[in-house]
C-alpha cells in the first residue's frame, strides 16, 4: 500500500479511498452528516411529530406533537441552497419536563480520535448559520450517549430574520463514558425551548441529562416565531474553518448508513429484481441496500403501493409485505399479491412501487 503525503494541504492518503487529514486525524474534518441540508429523503413536508427528520440525520423532537414544524427549507445563507426551519404553531407554555429540541446523533465510530472520557480529550469547535424571527439567548448542548455528561452553550441571535454564523469551542470532556463503536458517540442539540428540568449553566461540563441553558430564548411560546438551521459543522480543533463541502452523492451514501428509502416517482423504477413466485400469491424477494447500515434496520413502508409483475403479463398489488431475515447489507422481504393466474413454482418476479407510497429501512442512532 502507497502512502503519499502532500504537505500543501496537510493530507495523508492511503490508498484512492481513504485520505486522513494529519490535524485532525480524521477523513473529513466535519463529523456533522449532512449539515447543509440538502439530503431530504422523507421529503419536504412541515411535519410536528416527534422524531421526524426534516433533513436527513437532524431530528425533531418533541414532548408534544402540532406544537412546531420542521422542515427542509430553500431559505438559506450565501453558500448554501437548503436549512431547516422550524415553526411555532402556537404560544406554547414549556412544563418544567417538556422539550421541544433539533438534534444530530453522531456514531461513535466517527468521533473516537476525540479521545473524551480520558486524560487526552481533544477541543472541538462547532459552528453552524442560524436566522430567526426572534433575538435573544438560545441554547443547546453537547451531550454523551448515557445523558450523564452535557456540556450547554449558548449562543445570541441578533437581528431579526438575519443569517448569523455562530461559534462555540468546547474542550473535551475527561470524565464519563463516550462510546466509541456504532452507538451513538456524541448528541448535539439545539433547543427550540425546554423546561428547567434540562436547563443548566453555559460553558461547562457537568453531570446530568441537560438540552440548554438557563435564561434561553424559547421559540415555541411565541406563535408564528420561525427559526433556521444550516452549515452545520463540528470538527477538532479550537477555531471554526470553512465548511467542509462534500459532493452530493457521497453525502447521501454517508446518509443511507442510517436510513434508506425508495419513493414512487412515476417511472416504475423497481424495488427488487431477483424476486420469485412461491406460492401464488407469495413473492419472495432479497434486497440490497445502496451501502452496509449502521445496523440491522427496522423496515416499514407503503404495501398498497407494492406491486409485482406476473410472467411479464400484469401487476399483482400486495396486501402485505414482511421481512422475513434483515440484517445490515440485505433484507429477505415477503410479499402476499393478488392471484397470479399464470403461477409457476420458482417463476420469476419483478417488484416495483407503481403508486404513490414509499417502503424504507430505518437504522438511525
Amino acid at each position: 500500500m502507497s502512502v503519499i503525503v502532500d504537505g500543501s494541504n496537510g493530507l495523508v492518503f492511503n490508498d484512492a479511498s481513504t485520505q486522513t487529514t494529519a490535524a485532525t486525524g480524521f477523513g473529513y474534518k466535519n463529523r456533522i452528516m449532512n449539515g447543509a441540508m440538502v439530503i431530504a429523503q422523507r421529503g419536504t413536508t412541515p411535519t410536528s411529530t416527534n422524531l421526524w427528520y426534516p433533513a436527513d440525520r437532524f431530528r425533531l423532537a418533541v414532548s408534544n406533537s402540532s406544537k412546531v414544524n420542521l422542515s427542509q427549507s430553500t431559505t438559506a445563507p450565501t453558500g448554501f441552497v437548503n436549512s431547516i426551519l422550524a415553526t411555532s404553531l402556537a404560544a406554547t407554555t414549556v412544563g418544567s419536563t417538556d422539550a421541544y429540541e433539533v438534534s444530530q446523533q453522531i456514531e461513535g465510530y466517527n468521533i473516537a480520535d476525540l479521545a473524551w472520557g480520558t486524560a487526552s480529550a481533544a477541543t472541538v469547535t462547532l459552528s453552524f448559520w442560524v436566522r430567526s424571527s426572534l433575538t435573544g439567548t438560545f441554547g443547546g448542548v453537547l451531550e454523551n450517549n448515557g445523558n450523564t455528561r452535557a456540556y450547554p452553550f449558548s449562543y445570541t441571535i441578533n437581528s431579526a430574520n438575519t443569517w448569523e454564523q455562530k461559534t462555540i469551542t468546547v474542550a473535551g470532556d475527561t470524565s464519563g463514558t463516550w462510546l466509541t463503536n456504532n452507538s451513538r458517540g456524541i448528541i448535539i442539540r439545539w433547543s427550540l425551548g425546554c423546561g428547567s428540568t434540562y436547563l443548566n449553566t453555559a460553558n461547562a461540563w457537568v453531570a446530568g441529562d441537560y438540552y440548554s441553558v438557563t435564561g434561553e430564548t424559547k421559540l415555541v411560546a411565541t406563535s408564528g416565531a420561525t427559526w433556521h438551521l444550516t452549515g452545520v459543522q463540528l470538527e477538532r480543533g479550537s477555531t471554526a474553518t470553512a465548511f467542509d463541502y462534500r459532493d452530493y452523492g457521497r453525502e447521501l451514501k454517508m446518509c443511507q448508513r442510517y436510513y434508506y428509502q425508495q419513493t414512487y416517482d412515476e417511472s416504475n423504477e423497481p424495488i427488487c429484481t431477483s424476486a420469485y413466485w412461491s406460492t401464488s400469491t407469495v413473492v419472495e424477494m432479497v434486497t440490497n441496500y445502496p451501502v452496509p447500515m449502521r445496523a440491522a434496520p427496522t423496515y416499514g413502508g407503503t404495501t398498497s403501493a407494492v406491486y409485482a409483475l406476473e410472467a411479464q403479463v400484469a401487476w399483482r398489488q400486495f396486501s402485505s409485505l414482511s421481512a422475513n431475515e434483515i440484517g445490515p447489507n440485505r433484507a429477505k422481504l415477503s410479499g402476499n399479491a393478488a392471484t397470479n393466474s399464470n403461477w409457476n413454482k420458482g417463476q420469476g418476479a419483478v417488484v416495483g412501487l407503481r403508486s404513490a407510497g414509499n417502503i424504507f429501512f430505518n437504522a438511525e442512532l
